[in-house]
């Protein structure tokens, strides 16, 4: 898991996640809420009201609404707190392609949903559209954390392209003596509306967690789930994944990252797929090395399914002058002119020079790299400029990027304190 406070050390994860709770709780009222167990029909549906602005014409026919994407200032995703952001452009979802979506957990009264919001002007105003929430989670409590949101690009079972997954870890605030930690998903056919429970990727069946799921479509055209899993009596924590041919039913576990310390703790996979068919993924490991101390690094599969040994920690991404990220790190893809490869984007919570002093541009600063993540990267002025210098759960903690269909515009999703508020801003800049 990724949790952090402000001074970093590699002591249990269950330790870190009860800090997190309660300083969530005292910042915000966070006392999440969902239930780890494994309902085979546990029904998660909700409604909210649509937004009554009329759509951008351009975004609602999805000639140019991605290009389209407004260059804004930063604003407020939504009224109040809301955490680990995530934001998609669909594409495979007929009239609405070209909407954005974006996704937060925020606390509802005590319980941890996930609401998500929908921008039919290219980004420059949101509107929630739908919640996730667990009907098991409500006597609250239980824990919510690290969601995704993805747009399937092809079919996948019964499910066609354009169907919506959501997927978090459930169970985190339990008790330890009898938590058993899990990462369910859930579905939505209505882009977003309403929300229905699919299946569980995985359930731990001790103290231990499971945490941050990612989807990928691998070249064989399995859906892959990625997470970061604390299980493993032989590793603090290590990224594994697997894969499934109908979204419920799930197979083929293996390691990705795995560490030879026990101490190392590979955490919060994102992975992103190139035009040439390889695949790129982004981690953070965090260690009781100081060369890590959750260092931002990078590998590549060409399948999206066997990532080689997992042993071998990947590389770590850096400018030409030797600055490179800390923490929390989230990956994407854009288009580029003259350029099939397209470019990568990489943003991490915090910037530090090679000689390992915190680097002037953090938090306002975003990263490119026009060669499949090798060499050299470039930076760029983040969309969104993060004020709050705390190393925790919340400032610039996991940011959401998303480029426009042309790659000339980068939509940033981003939290800071605003008071003693976690709360997620939204930003457009070009790229």
């Amino acid at each position: 898991m990724s949790h952090r406070t402000a001074h970093r050390t590699a002591r249990h994860h269950a330790r870190k996640v009860a800090a997190v709770a309660v300083a969530a709780v005292a910042a915000f009222g966070l006392t999440a809420c969902q239930d780890a167990s494994d309902g085979a029909s546990g029904a998660a549906s909700s409604t909210a009201s649509q937004g009554s602005d009329a759509p951008d014409s351009e975004a609602k026919n999805g000639e140019g609404g991605a290009a389209a994407l407004r260059k804004t200032g930063p604003k407020p995703l939504r009224d109040g707190a809301g955490l680990y952001p995530r934001a998609i452009r669909l594409e495979h979802s007929g009239k609405d392609n070209g909407h954005v979506l974006a996704s937060t957990v925020v606390p509802d009264g005590g319980h941890g949903n996930g609401d998500v919001q929908e921008s039919t002007d290219g980004g420059a105003s949101f509107n929630q559209v739908g919640t996730i929430a667990d009907p098991k989670s409500a006597d609250g409590g239980r824990g919510l954390c690290c969601a995704t949101l993805y747009e399937l690009p092809q079919q996948v079972g019964d499910m066609p392209a354009g169907t919506l997954l959501w997927a978090a870890s459930f169970g985190q605030n339990e008790p330890e003596s009898s938590r058993h930690m899990s990462i369910r998903v859930f579905k939505s056919t209505d882009v977003g509306r309403t929300w229905s429970y699919l299946s569980t990727v995985a359930t731990a069946t001790d103290a231990n967690g499971l945490w941050e799921p990612e989807f990928s479509i691998d070249a064989d055209g399995n859906l892959v789930c990625h997470y970061s899993d604390e299980t493993d009596p032989n590793h603090s924590q290590k990224l594994v994944a697997v894969r499934s041919r109908d979204g419920v039913s799930w197979d083929g576990l293996h390691d990705t990252v795995a560490g030879a310390p026990t101490s190392d703790r590979p955490g919060m996979a994102v992975v992103r797929k190139l035009p040439d068919g390889k695949y790129v993924m982004t981690y953070e490991i965090c260690s009781k090395d100081p060369k890590f101390s959750c260092v931002v690094h990078v590998r590549t599969s060409s399948d999206g399914w066997d990532w080689g040994d997992p042993a071998n920690l990947g590389t770590r991404p850096e400018t030409a002058d030797g600055k490179y990220f800390r923490h929390a790190p989230t990956l994407a893809w854009a288009p580029e002119d003259g350029n099939p490869q397209g470019k990568l984007l990489l943003v991490g919570q915090v910037m530090y020079n090679a000689d390992g002093s915190k680097a002037e541009g953090s938090g306002r600063t975003v990263w490119t790299n026009s060669k499949g993540g090798e060499g050299a990267w470039k930076e760029i002025p983040a969309p969104v400029t993060v004020k709050s210098d705390k190393i925790d759960f919340c400032p610039n903690y996991s940011s959401s990027l998303l480029p426009s269909a042309d790659g000339h515009q980068l939509l940033e999703i981003a939290t800071d304190y605003d008071g003693g508020v976690c709360r997620p801003y939204h930003a457009t800049n070009g790229t």
